[in-house]
């Protein structure tokens, strides 16, 4: 087992308020996570649960290097970007699968055709969740804000509901993995 705070703390300063803000949030999907992932293996499908609540601690572990003032980052890259900038620092630790939970939990997962229609400035991938795992880490992500962080758990309705300016795909990948899921 990794120890994910000394992770964090190699790259965010302890006692500040982005360190406490993702630190928070970054607990708040991985406790989601682990009832999702508890939930789905009582019918028999397998999951690393020690795993996703790792990936699940450094998801968002790239926020850092995002221009987002609303949630103290001060780094210059759009935020769509974090998850490939998290990629990038879990790459360069060793810890590949993590990156790669990091690269494809935004929104929905982003396919080649979200970032190609939507001009967005990441590569020219598929960007989607692949694993149980990276889906569990993915779809428990979407029922917390980091603007909000005291908010309760958004229902699932309204996390749906922040989903749909994304597109049809999007919710098409948001309602597979609620039903595969449930409800947080």
């Amino acid at each position: 087992m990794i120890d994910t705070l000394e992770i964090i703390h190699k790259f965010y300063t302890p006692g500040t308020p982005l360190c406490d803000l993702l630190v928070k949030h970054s607990t708040q999907v991985a406790q989601l996570a682990q009832v999702l992932a508890c939930r789905i293996m009582e019918r028999h499908v397998p999951v690393d649960v020690e795993f996703v609540m790792e990936a699940a601690m450094l998801h968002d572990i790239g926020i850092i290097g995002t221009d987002a003032p609303g949630i103290y980052c001060t780094g210059t890259e759009p935020y769509i970007c974090h998850g490939v900038i998290g990629r990038n620092m879990l790459d360069d630790l060793g810890l590949y699968r993590h990156a790669l939970v990091c690269e494809r939990h935004t929104g929905a997962g982003l396919s080649l055709k979200d970032i190609e229609t939507q001009h967005l400035p990441l590569p020219h991938r598929p960007l989607l969740p692949v694993s149980i795992e990276e889906k569990l880490v993915c779809y428990a992500d979407k029922f917390y804000s980091k603007a909000h962080p005291d908010d309760p758990t958004r229902t699932l309705d309204v996390a749906r509901s922040k989903l749909l300016k994304f597109g049809d795909d999007t919710i098409t990948r948001f309602d597979q993995m609620a039903t595969l899921f449930g409800p947080p």
